[in-house]
């Protein structure tokens, strides 16, 4: 099958015809530097429950943004309408808004150099555009899985959904950069509800199926094998409902990627943002403990702990092939043999502190907007765990415990504003003992603060053991922005975790 190209009916639109309208007027101002951004983005949601079709939802969020510098500060305007006489507009708003932002503007805007591209496209990597399926083809599918869970006795109720985005961008500037971009991703989800006969309890099972930056062909094909834990899962929450509350006390750790992604997400990806870490962002989730002067010193972790910023990696939520400021897209080092090495950054950062960005001063490509009437923002990478090229294999792992769990699938999660003490629960754990699973328990939390939960890490899984999970909504800014994130790890050992019942601590 050959490779996906861009919608033609998103090249039909008159994106450059407006660039060249935009572009041409803020340079009759004398800026600095302006930017024009044209998106269109498609969004489809489907929601079952108990074999009935409960949401069928789509919209598009479709307009264009004109970013300039003048007199060193930022200006952004944005608009719906597609002509040229409005492009002119939103140019002459957005140099309006610097005018008026430069008196209060304490140092100026300096963006880190970057090469032009010239018209530069790029696609992600899928097979089918799911919005090429029909909506009763994808709700059937859905359906079938609720009506497949629900023929367990231990299954009350089942839900499943389904979320579709095709991203579209056209982005250029005055320095002759201009690119065209298409990205597809998906996030499929099941759960299995019920509870036990006799003590009453209710609880849940869920699918542990990443969000993928693939097509249709994830949800048809062999690229993950749906009918193995459509079957396994209704058994799972069986056995959950029946299983004994965790009792409290430090244990070790076997902890699966369907589950470390989010605490890689919370402790190592938010706190490696840049502008947190320097304290100019703090909504959603804090700044940072891992501030700059800890550059190069910081023992972050044990030495098998070794964590890159990638918006490259194929599949991945947050890859592209140019960000949001024309940056050519990248990987690199955040943390290496335990240390902090790195920051995620964007161009506005990078050019404020080039000695906090790469060896040649640039950014590393992690500027994003959610909508074209968002302005681009710092947004997290890719962010995720090596394996060792030797590394053992889950199995493996599990053998080397003589008393622990082994953490299966993400749930709740707890973290302060300086991403340092947390806490997270997960869908299933399951009791090692001398080197065996043996049967599940409830009620579990594992608590920590990030450098003695990484600096706990004995031993990272090798290559097959590495997965990449991720989620759709990671938030940020004010005005809110959502973005979607991918965080790979292999499955790894922590010795010596302090675990919580979840019960005892909230008194019930």
């Amino acid at each position: 099958m050959s490779a996906p190209g861009l919608d033609p009916t998103f090249i039909a639109l008159p994106y450059r015809k407006l660039a060249d309208a935009a572009l041409s007027r803020a340079r009759d101002f004398g800026v600095t530097h302006a930017d024009f951004r044209f998106e269109r983005v498609r969004y489809q949601d489907l929601e079952v429950r108990d074999g009935v079709l409960q949401d069928a939802s789509e919209h598009v969020d479709l307009g264009f943004a004109v970013r300039v510098i003048h007199n060193g500060a930022w200006g952004f305007a944005s608009g719906i309408r597609l002509t040229t006489d409005d492009a002119i507009r939103i140019a002459e708003e957005a140099v309006q808004v610097a005018q008026v932002a430069a008196g209060m503007t304490r140092r100026e805007i300096v963006l880190a150099p970057e090469p032009a591209y010239d018209d530069a496209t790029w696609v992600s990597a899928y097979e089918v555009n799911p919005f090429d399926v029909p909506t009763a083809e994808k709700s059937a599918l859905l359906i079938g899985w609720t009506n497949r869970l629900r023929e367990h006795d231990a299954v009350e109720h089942a839900s499943a959904s389904l979320q579709q985005v095709q991203e579209n961008k056209f982005y250029a500037d005055l320095t002759g950069t201009a690119t065209t971009q298409q990205r597809i991703r998906l996030q499929p989800h099941f759960e299995a509800m019920g509870s036990h006969p006799t003590s009453g309890v209710f609880d849940s099972m869920a699918s542990i199926a990443p969000p993928v930056g693939r097509g249709w062909e994830f949800l048809t094909g062999d690229l993950y094998d749906w009918d193995a834990e459509l079957a396994e899962v209704p058994a799972l929450l069986e056995e959950k409902l029946a299983a004994p509350s965790v009792e409290s006390g430090t244990y070790d750790l076997v902890i699966h990627p369907s589950n470390l992604w989010l605490t890689i997400h919370e402790s190592v990806g938010h706190a490696t943002e840049l502008d947190r870490a320097m304290g100019y962002e703090a909504n959603y989730a804090g700044t940072s403990f891992a501030t700059p002067d800890k550059l190069g010193s910081l023992q972050y972790g044990s030495p098998a702990m070794n964590v890159t910023g990638d918006r490259t990696v194929e599949h991945g939520l947050a890859t592209i092939g140019y960000d949001d400021e024309g940056v050519a897209t990248q990987q690199w080092d955040i943390v290496r043999d335990g240390v902090l090495v790195g920051y995620q950054l964007d161009r506005p950062i990078a050019g404020r502190s080039p000695e906090l960005a790469g060896p040649d001063g640039r950014s590393n490509g992690c500027a994003y907007a959610d909508s074209p009437g968002h302005i681009p923002i710092q947004r997290m990478a890719n962010v995720s765990l090596q394996p060792a090229d030797d590394g053992p294999s889950t199995e493996e792992l599990i053998g080397r415990v003589e008393r622990g769990l082994y953490v299966v699938g993400d749930k709740s999660w707890s973290i302060d504003m300086q991403r340092f003490n947390f806490q997270f629960t997960g869908q299933r754990f399951f009791r090692i003992e001398d080197g065996k699973l043996a049967g599940q328990v409830r009620d579990a939390a594992y608590q920590a603060t990030t450098t003695d939960f990484w600096n706990s890490l004995e031993a990272v899984g090798g290559p097959r053991t590495w997965q990449l999970n991720g989620a759709f909504n990671c938030g940020k800014a004010q005005p809110g922005q959502v973005a979607s994130v991918s965080h790979g790890a292999p499955t790894s050992l922590f010795r010596g975790v302090r675990i919580l019942n979840t019960t005892e601590e909230s008194g019930q």
